[in-house]
Parts: structure tokens; sequence; C-alpha cells
């Protein structure tokens, strides 16, 4: 098949294009300097051209925060692009693979979200997503919408780097300093060398903090939010297996298991043997733009049903991906 991948830049983007390639598909990977896919123009002329069997939608706005205070820039790339890819994939006769967001939903469920859950986002990121959803689901009757969550993987800064980062920056014996970490859409966060402080890709940032008086420093992490950290390996496996069934539809794509941020963090420290002192801190702690979802656990049903298996669970993911960063490190340095 020839595949077109938008957003192939991405960390998602990057292991999509891999997987699909590793396949012998035809793949056509492009970045968003490549096309944007909110100029409709520029959308039909590419996809007319190209003419693909299948469009994968890895594009998307996740700057969280900044959506609150720019919403017409989320909804041009989360909204509107998707409508554009359908409108285009409908002239071609393309199917359209489209990546959504565990944040659709508002997180007062007191168990994972099914399929068949109404949607009902806390804040404009998780708005312009479900409506670009809508637009998939009503213009393009052969789409696939996925919906992941809480995203890590080699090729961009993630929870699980940013953990490592700090570790690495303060010590994992005596911590200079300690910052509070609440991850954003996709946890893609960094540091800020110059401003000496924790930042994330959203522009939030949290000041220093001191433990108490004589305690050990620490990393305080948000321990009321939870969900499935999904390696991007394992989810672009299974969009590629999804693509081969045709049976259109909405799925949840997630590696499997439930966990908060600060397990999370816990569990990167303890498998890489570094002795942090991780404290968990409640959402309110660390004001935000844009309010999270308390609980955005997905259910994989019927994922099973249609390609035979589900993820694995997210702790064995985080093995894998660790240790393939150590290997690469070990390259690097060989």
């Amino acid at each position: 098949m020839r595949i077109l991948v938008t957003g192939a830049g991405g960390m998602l983007g990057r292991d999509m294009t891999l997987e699909l390639a590793a396949r012998r598909h035809d793949v056509v990977a492009l970045t968003h300097e490549d096309l944007d896919i909110a100029d409709i123009g520029a959308v039909r002329e590419r996809i007319s051209a190209l003419r693909p069997d299948v469009v994968v939608n890895c594009a998307a706005y996740t700057r969280v925060d900044d959506a609150e205070r720019d919403r017409e820039a989320a909804f041009a790339a989360n909204a509107l692009g998707p409508r554009n890819l359908a409108l285009a994939c409908r002239r071609v006769g393309a199917v359209l693979l489209h990546i959504s967001t565990d944040y659709v939903f508002d997180g007062e469920k007191g168990e994972p979200y099914t399929i068949w859950d109404l949607p009902s986002p806390l804040n404009v990121y998780g708005a312009s997503k479900w409506w670009g959803e809508n637009y998939v689901r009503s213009l393009l009757p052969e789409h696939y919408l996925v919906r992941t969550s809480w995203l890590f993987g080699e090729h961009g800064r993630n929870f699980v780097t940013t953990m490592l980062r700090m570790a690495d920056k303060c010590g994992a014996d005596e911590l200079e300093s300690s910052r509070t970490v609440s991850a954003p859409r996709g946890a893609v966060q960094g540091f800020d060398e110059r401003a000496s402080v924790f930042t994330t890709r959203e522009g939030a940032t949290a000041e220093n903090q001191r433990a108490p008086s004589g305690g050990r420093r620490h990393i305080p992490v948000v321990a009321d939010q939870r969900g499935s950290p999904t390696y991007t390996v394992d989810l672009a496996k299974a969009c590629a297996d999804l693509l081969e069934t045709g049976c259109f539809g909405i799925y949840h794509v997630t590696n499997q298991g439930v966990t908060t941020w600060y397990e999370f963090a816990k569990a990167i420290f303890a498998r890489v043997g570094l002795a942090i002192n991780v404290r968990p801190v409640t959402s309110e702690e660390f004001a935000r733009p844009a309010r999270r979802p308390r609980n955005s656990a997905l259910d994989a049903y019927p994922l099973r049903e249609t390609i035979g298996y589900v993820l694995p669970p997210w702790e064995d993911a985080l093995a894998r991906f660790l240790s393939g960063l150590g290997k690469a490190h070990e390259r690097r340095e060989g």
C-alpha cells in the first residue's frame, strides 16, 4: 500500500514511519514543514498528487496550556486539520487513520473509558481533538480513530526522559534542587537551562522548592491523575495491524495497566537503579491554565477482538524503552 504519514517528524510519527516501512509499504513521510494539515489547499494538492491508499495522521497541536490562550491555533490543527484530511481522502478514495487522545474525556468516570462513552473534554485542547474526531466520523466512513495516552518513545522528549534528565542534573544521591512535575499532553517536557528552572514545552514553569528543614531534597510529582503510559513503538505496531483488518471505527490503544504520574516516576527510577526521593503532590498544588482529567484510563475493547492482541503492560514497555536508551548510549560512547 502507499501510505502517507502526516506529522512524520514527531515522536509517534517517526516510529509510525519506521513500522510501516519495515512492512514494505510505500511510505511517504511528511513533517509539518512539508505539509501543514490546517491548510486545506495544500492538503488537497498533496493528497491528489500522491493518491495514497491510506493517510495516517500523527500531526497535532499538543501544547495543552497554550491552547487555552490560543484556541484558534489548536482548533486549526486538531479540528480543521482532520477535516481537511478526511475531505481529501474522500476525494481520492483513501482510508484515514487518525490519532486522537484520552483528553476527550473529563476524567469523572471511576473506571476506564470505553469507545462507547460520550466525550466531555475539560479543556480547549481536548475540545479541539473531539471536534477533529467528529469531522472524521461524519465526513469519511473509511476511517480508524485511535485514541491513546501518555506517550513516550525514542524520538522525542517525554516524561521518562525528563525524569532521567532531572535525576542526572540533580544527582541521584543528593538533589541540588527540586521541582514540581505535572506531565502535559503527551508528557512532553524539558529543561530550560538558561533559566535554571524546570519548564514544560507548553511554557509552564515550576518554582524551585525546598525540602522540609533537615530533610532530603525531593522531586514532587502529581499523584492524583491516572492513565496508561504508552510506548510509541507498540502503538505504531498496533496501528499498522489495524490497517490490515478493514474494520473501521474507534479504538483505544494504550499499553495495559493504569498508574499515576507519581507511580510512573518511581517505576522509572527503580528500573534504572537510581535512589531518587519522589514526593506525591496534588493537581491543586501545581496550578495550570488547562484542567487535566483525574482519570483518563482507556478500555481496550474491542482491540483484541480485531487485531488478536492488546498492547503489553506499561511496565514491560518501559523496560524495553529504557533498554533501548541504554544500548543507544553505548553505541554513542563506543
